[in-house]
């Protein structure tokens, strides 16, 4: 029984050993003989736009928005002139390093200096402060329709 045991003990260590010498088995590398290293490429997004935000408060504070809902000026929505309402938008100001993911309600801003209006809410927890603009970078979260497919828990 030990001799059995013995010998199933050395046939493991060998074919382990085995696989080891052989090195990881890698899609980007030509087996035991490449010279070269490979090498984890982590892809790197890149924004969906850099530019100047500004916020909005208490003067339109329950006044409708474009989507229809009325204007909560502490929730964390922003306007945007071009993407669609219920997009989720993570919003970086560049100063600080602060984020936080809005979702768009609305239109706008204004001046087409600036890419997106925050919500007071959502500018006060990304630090802007003084004349209320910022550096930001904005990144996709998800759409409208992935948005819907998220709340009925199933994945995008």
């Amino acid at each position: 029984m030990r001799r059995v045991l013995a010998d199933i003990l050395v046939m493991a260590f060998l074919v382990t050993s085995l696989e080891a010498a052989h090195g990881p088995k890698h899609p980007d590398s030509d087996g035991p003989q490449s010279k070269t290293k490979s090498v984890r490429h982590t892809k790197i997004r890149k924004p969906y736009q850099v530019g100047t935000a500004s916020w909005y408060g208490r003067s339109f504070h329950g006044k409708p928005t474009a989507s229809g809902e009325p204007y909560d000026m502490f929730q964390f929505t922003a306007a945007h002139r071009a993407l669609p309402l219920g997009t989720l938008v993570k919003v970086t100001n560049l100063s600080n390093g602060e984020s936080v993911i809005v979702r768009i309600n609305d239109r706008g801003p204004t001046p087409h200096s600036r890419i997106i209006d925050l919500s007071y809410g959502a500018a006060k927890m990304i630090g802007m402060r003084g004349a209320g603009i910022e550096r930001v970078r904005l990144d996709l979260v998800s759409t409208e329709g992935e948005n819907v497919a998220v709340l009925a828990g199933s994945m995008p």
